[in-house]
């Protein structure tokens, strides 16, 4: 039997966000689990096989902000459609979306898998890291299908109101990486022995299994949104106006890469030990994000929906509301992360040079945790409304400008402690821009 969709655009607020948001951040806790397992698997390898997953990891973000474009497009429309009561337009654009997902795998696949050994070799990894990282790159890329598919599938069914069902198929996914990963990395049970390798075979299919099941979902009507093979047509002026709105979301990720890709570059510059601490210390920076995530995602669709509603007063408190809860979570696990920087670097590498660089990081970051959860869901509100714009002009600057200008500044004189204290600068410039711009309500004229 089709479910029916709640209405997300009456009644309480608060209740109307925790119904989305804790779907959301519990799967956020899976998919953050999903990449901490693979991490302490890997690190069981040594710190060289940390940086290769760590430094790999990076130069897959960057081609997949394609797809993070794809699905904020994908959010605004079908969201903006749900809240209009207009079914067929919202199984239109989730359709055309899958389309746009297609072409971008074919694309990424290609590009990645040719330049994997030369991306690497840029950042300035070190000969052993180059050529665990190539082998891991290549395998990711060619099973990238899955990957792209379970974001975009679960963009459409959370811009409906359903997050339960993305959340049960991440589990299942999470639970699958758990078992195969030794299975591949270690050779356990008469596996072949692949070491890094085995880490992204087991995540490719891993994300098979969610795939299947987020497909079986949509197509046998067991969803809010029903998508029929019969109907099944290319709309070219849908997949424009998905493109539209998601390419500044798309441009805003890859100045986030970008930025990720030439901290890594700046740290590189201190060492493998230093290069493995950061990337323990983003891995961990991930769980705190993930909360965060799920309160932000889940406040894109509530603008979006209220918006189509015609209610764009009552967005606006959601979205304020949202960011206040967000920032005292976040605020609240940065004082942990704090309080348990040693033991928790320790989970993943017991290196005592890795150790103490990363408890640094830990120490300098971590106080900024609270309005980086302001900026989140700021951001995702707008693009819920379908403004890409605003959040990605305020990113690029402080990223460039600030995150890495900065942190070229500071590591000149302080090292790589030079380099924490340019994130958190940027991250309180961030979360302060943020806030200015969405109080002019500039945002709530925006049509899709």
């Amino acid at each position: 039997m089709r479910e029916t969709s709640k209405d997300l655009t009456d009644g309480s607020i608060v209740r109307n966000i925790w119904y989305l948001a804790l779907p959301m951040m519990v799967g956020n806790l899976f998919q953050d689990a999903f990449t901490i397992v693979d991490m302490i698997f890997v690190g069981k390898l040594g710190p060289s096989a940390i940086a290769a997953v760590g430094m790999s990891g990076t130069i897959q973000g960057m081609l997949f902000t394609f797809i993070f474009g794809i699905s904020m497009g994908t959010v605004a429309m079908v969201a903006r459609f749900i809240g209009a009561k207009n079914m067929p337009e919202a199984e239109n654009v989730a359709m055309q979306s899958i389309f746009l997902g297609l072409v971008c795998y074919f694309g990424m696949a290609i590009i990645g898998y040719l330049l994997s050994s030369y991306s690497l070799e840029i950042l300035g990894a070190e000969s052993d890291v180059v050529l665990q990282g190539t082998a891991y790159m290549k395998v990711s890329f060619i099973g990238s299908i899955t990957m792209i598919l379970s974001v975009i599938l679960s963009a459409i069914l959370n811009a409906s109101g359903d997050a339960m069902t993305p959340l049960k198929t991440l589990i299942a996914a999470t639970i699958s990486n758990i078992i195969l990963d030794p299975l591949f990395i270690f050779g356990w049970l008469g596996f072949p022995e692949l070491g890094v390798v085995g880490s992204a075979l087991a995540t490719v299919l891993s994300r098979g299994i969610s795939v299947s099941i987020l497909f079986y979902v949509l197509l046998n009507g067991r969803s809010i949104i029903h998508l029929k093979i019969t109907n099944v047509k290319i709309d070219f002026s849908i997949m424009w106006r998905i493109m539209k709105i998601g390419v500044f979301s798309s441009i805003q990720a890859v100045m986030r890469n970008s930025s990720a890709l030439i901290l890594t570059r700046i740290v590189a510059i201190y060492g493998t030990f230093a290069v493995a601490a950061y990337v323990i210390g983003m891995r961990l920076r991930m769980v705190v994000l993930m909360p965060g995530f799920g309160l932000a995602n889940a406040v894109s669709t509530l603008v979006g929906q209220n918006l189509g509603a015609g209610k764009p007063e009552r967005a606006e408190r959601t979205a304020w509301v949202t960011a206040g809860i967000t920032s005292a979570i976040m605020a609240f696990i940065g004082i942990l992360y704090i309080i348990f920087a040693k033991a928790s670097i320790s989970i993943f590498n017991s290196h005592p040079e890795v150790i103490r660089i990363g408890i640094y990081q830990q120490y300098i970051t971590a106080g900024a945790f609270g309005i980086v959860g302001v900026s989140i869901v700021l951001g995702r509100a707008f693009n819920g409304a379908g403004d890409t714009i605003s959040p990605m002009v305020i990113s690029s600057i402080t990223l460039l400008l600030f995150q890495i200008g900065l942190s070229l500044l500071l590591s000149w004189k302080f090292g790589i402690i030079g380099v924490w204290f340019g994130i958190t600068a940027s991250n309180v410039i961030e979360g302060i821009m943020m806030m200015l711009w969405f109080n002019t309500g500039r945002w709530k004229l925006k049509k899709v």
